[in-house]
């Protein structure tokens, strides 16, 4: 039983072993660029020719002679007729006015065409994608031409590509990290900013609640009961005074007095007429 055992876990082993190759292999094998056939071979290299000696020399006289702008003027048939009547060239009439203006972009940045370097072709489905390396006077370019995948080779697409120095390089990634550290650095200083306003936005507060305090303090209505009690009590004895004067007066008129110096009132006290 148990080296029947063990036989399963060997087998296993072998199989994912063998697995394991056969994953290997088919990737290789899909990796790998198919083989094409003679007729095929034959079209990109009738490409690659077409588009270094005939398509590129003829958009760079273009360019040079100012074509970009006369061109602009003529409708997509009639750059086919001309170009096919003139240069006996199979070309889309809207390719034709993209590619002078990318061409023309292209001739500012690396100056005048030096020499035509060497060109890979592809097969895309319907298109063969030739790309050709240019030397410039300034700088290198690479101008990418895309011909339709038939006996005709009619140009769909071109353009002139600069390729970056490594100083261009060196000095875009120098630019991004400066933007990039310089981004960083104004957020930080605006949050230490907001949080230094903190404490003036504390004391704000403090002050305007001290006010609303002063403000409900101010509209409180002030207690008076003792002033009332006093003003009271002065009344009540200015009034005895005023009666005591006025009996005083009446007595010493019913003596015959002149003044009231021999008088003196001890007393008043209310009569209560309610009993008689």
């Amino acid at each position: 039983m148990a080296q029947s055992r063990k036989g399963d876990i060997e087998m296993k082993k072998y199989l994912a072993l063998i697995c394991t190759i056969a994953c290997i292999f088919g990737l290789t094998a899909c990796g790998g660029e198919s083989k094409l056939t003679d007729y095929e071979q034959q079209k990109v290299d009738i490409a690659k020719q077409h588009a270094t000696q005939q398509i590129i020399p003829l958009f760079e006289d273009l360019v040079d002679n100012g074509a970009e702008d006369i061109l602009a003027e003529y409708t997509a048939e009639e750059i086919e007729y001309s170009v096919g009547t003139n240069y006996s060239m199979n070309v889309d009439g809207n390719a034709v006015q993209k590619g002078i203006s990318s061409f023309a972009s292209g001739l500012k940045s690396i100056g005048s065409i030096v020499s035509v370097g060497e060109a890979d072709a592809v097969i895309d489905g319907s298109q063969i994608i030739v790309n050709v390396q240019i030397d410039g006077e300034l700088k290198d370019a690479e101008a990418e031409v895309v011909l339709s995948n038939d006996m005709f080779f009619s140009l769909e697409s071109i353009s002139l590509n600069p390729v970056s120095t490594m100083g261009e390089l060196m000095e875009r990634a120098a630019l991004n990290t400066l933007l990039g550290m310089g981004t960083v650095f104004c957020v930080l200083i605006l949050i230490s900013i907001v949080i230094s306003c903190f404490k003036f936005i504390s004391v704000a507060q403090e002050k305007a609640a001290k006010k609303a305090k002063e403000a409900e303090a101010a509209k409180a209505p002030a207690p008076a009961p003792a002033v009332q009690e006093v003003v009271e009590e002065a009344s009540d004895e200015t009034d005895d005074l005023e009666l005591v004067a006025v009996i005083a007066a009446a007595i010493a008129a019913s003596e015959g007095a002149v003044t009231t110096d021999g008088f003196v009132v001890r007393s008043i006290r209310k009569v209560n007429r309610s009993r008689r």
